[in-house]
């Protein structure tokens, strides 16, 4: 994982940005909504690498890690440049005081003491990401921006599903966080349903949504057939595969026409 150093570094960047931006391509507001919805799947991604890391279950936690939050970083900073009413004002500049802390927690070295802490500011970072979200997506006031939205949503719930596993295998089991696993496999499977049925939807993403329902499918099954027996490296590649179809489809929602 980088240093402290590079981590303050990278957040002091991001308000200096805000004062002096470079000259970007400006998002549209499809690809507003795509990235302040991906800040939601991040925030979770980030947390269930942590846990992987403090089990030492997979080598690669650790890129993933710095991967996420490279990528938050840079979703931020394009967001901070594009929001434009005051209520997504007030709302990103939650999310980057709560961006300042995570990155100062997360340098200390993975431990079950802390993880309950850095899930709890993940988690208030999932929601007024998804908050902004929503506010764009108000702004847009198209039903393609929702499609875009519910879509997006499902990369994090992908992740939240997994982080909440990897906590379990963890030893990090509670009734409140087997409440929310239990949440967040509903919210897929109904989102799924939703999306399946959309009139919105082109043949590429009818074909693309039929993979992941397959995945789906067999992952829920696979997961009764384990018998208590936790296997997070398998679960959260199976997961990770959802995410990465999730990707290709949110990207051809932004795409429609």
């Amino acid at each position: 994982m980088k240093s402290l150093f590079e981590h303050i570094f990278l957040v002091i960047l991001s308000c200096l940005l805000l004062i002096f931006p470079l000259s970007v391509s400006a998002l549209t507001m499809g690809d507003a909504i795509g990235k302040a919805g991906q800040q939601r799947m991040l925030s979770q991604r980030m947390v269930k690498a942590y846990a992987l890391i403090g089990q030492g279950k997979m080598l690669s936690a650790v890129k993933q890690m710095d991967d996420t939050i490279k990528q938050f970083n840079s979703n931020l900073e394009q967001l901070n440049d594009f929001v434009k009413t005051p209520q997504e004002k007030k709302v990103i500049g939650k999310i980057n005081r709560l961006w300042f802390a995570y990155n100062l927690l997360v340098e200390t070295r993975p431990n079950t003491a802390q993880a309950n802490q850095v899930n709890a500011i993940a988690d208030k970072m999932l929601k007024f990401s998804d908050q902004l979200t929503h506010l764009l997506e108000k702004r847009a006031g198209t039903s393609k921006g929702k499609l875009i939205n519910l879509a997006d949503r499902q990369r994090m719930l992908s992740q939240r599903i997994a982080k909440y596993y990897v906590f379990k295998a963890w030893g990090l089991d509670n009734e409140a966080y087997s409440k929310e696993y239990d949440t967040a496999v509903q919210e897929f499977s109904d989102a799924l349903n939703t999306l399946k049925k959309a009139p919105e939807n082109t043949s590429d993403i009818n074909a693309a949504l039929a993979k992941v329902e397959k995945d789906w499918n067999t992952f829920k099954v696979s997961f009764k057939l384990r018998g208590g027996q936790f296997v997070p490296s398998l679960v959260t590649r199976s997961l990770d595969k959802i995410l990465g179809q999730m990707d290709y489809i949110t990207a051809l929602y932004v795409g429609i026409k």
